[in-house]
């Protein structure tokens, strides 16, 4: 559709929202108004746990650039603290390409383990980089098992390919599935349109599915669907993808459920795109973000009620 019309403009003809509740809808065009109020801006007394601590599991020393631009975008996204965790040959390498975003030797299985036990930390990513193999399955079990609310992407998706329903099984707690078509038909056999396909798959899994694309559906579990159609066509670009998961992660460690933080993070992830236009790579997309979410803000307080003025004569 996209590709056959211009413009789309929704007129107002003055139907009541009432109206619109009667009807029990449960498919959206992806955008702001569908998840702003519920969009976790910065307290001013807040401090930076309280905007929660997201670990990205990174990958060895030759595939780092995955994780890395996950971890800046989760930054970029809120997050107030965020630590890549990987192999003590491979931290150097993280180490020396990033800055605010931490880093944590983590080894074994164990040690995986034990710095899930860290309660402050209450959000993960995996799969970015991180390879398909057994250390991957096992790391993406822990971390479900843990009860973290998790986003799960590429490898640590492809890694169950042939056993689905040993992930599917693992998800309780809030989880976020973000492939492209080629993993989600690798993980998932459904049928019918982009919507229907990635509603089979949120209730088949338990978990919200963000299918990836020019016309990205994120479906939860309890069948709302949203379709975001802002995303341009270059960001068809190597590590997209990887900034967008970062971004999920980034508003999830925040507090926010894994369906408003898909759809969030498509809208913003598409609208940082297109603020930079034609010749965008993946690393200007987390950087393009403030920009974005200043003019977000400005319209989230624009729509909100004045405050009362103080009473002449008083200064503060």
């Amino acid at each position: 559709g996209r590709a056959l019309c211009g413009e789309v403009v929704v007129a107002d003809i003055g139907i009541p929202e009432a109206v619109l509740d009667a009807l029990d809808v449960g498919l959206f065009a992806n955008g702001p108004p569908l998840w702003l109020s519920r969009y976790p801006w910065p307290r001013l007394d807040g401090h930076k746990y309280d905007r929660g601590h997201a670990v990205v599991a990174g990958g060895g020393p030759a595939a780092t650039g995955a994780a890395r631009l996950a971890a800046r975008a989760a930054l970029r996204a809120g997050a107030g603290l965020v630590t890549v965790a990987t192999s003590a040959e491979a931290v150097p390498v993280y180490a020396a390409a990033l800055t605010a975003v931490m880093t944590a030797v983590v080894d074994d299985d164990d040690a995986f383990a034990e710095l899930l036990a860290d309660r402050r930390i209450n959000a993960v990513l995996l799969g970015p980089g991180g390879g398909v193999t057994d250390a991957t399955r096992r790391r993406v079990v822990a971390a479900l098992a843990a009860g973290t609310a998790c986003v799960l992407d590429a490898d640590a998706l492809t890694v169950f390919q042939d056993r689905p329903g040993e992930l599917f099984g693992q998800i309780s707690s809030p989880c976020l599935l973000t492939p492209h078509e080629g993993e989600f038909g690798r993980l998932l056999e459904a049928s019918g349109d982009k919507v229907a396909r990635a509603l089979a798959a949120a209730a088949a899994s338990g978990a919200t599915v963000l299918l990836k694309g020019a016309d990205t559906v994120i479906a939860a579990p309890d069948g709302r669907a949203a379709i975001n159609d802002n995303a341009p066509a270059a960001l068809a670009t190597a590590g997209a993808g990887d900034v967008l998961a970062g971004f999920a992660l980034g508003l999830m460690a925040q507090g926010m459920a894994p369906f408003d933080a898909g759809c969030a993070a498509a809208w913003l992830h598409g609208a940082a795109a297109a603020r930079i236009g034609p010749g965008v790579i993946a690393e200007d997309l987390a950087e393009a973000l403030p920009d974005v979410l200043d003019a977000l803000g400005r319209a989230d307080r624009a729509a909100m009620p004045p405050c009362n003025p103080l009473p002449r004569g008083r200064h503060w």
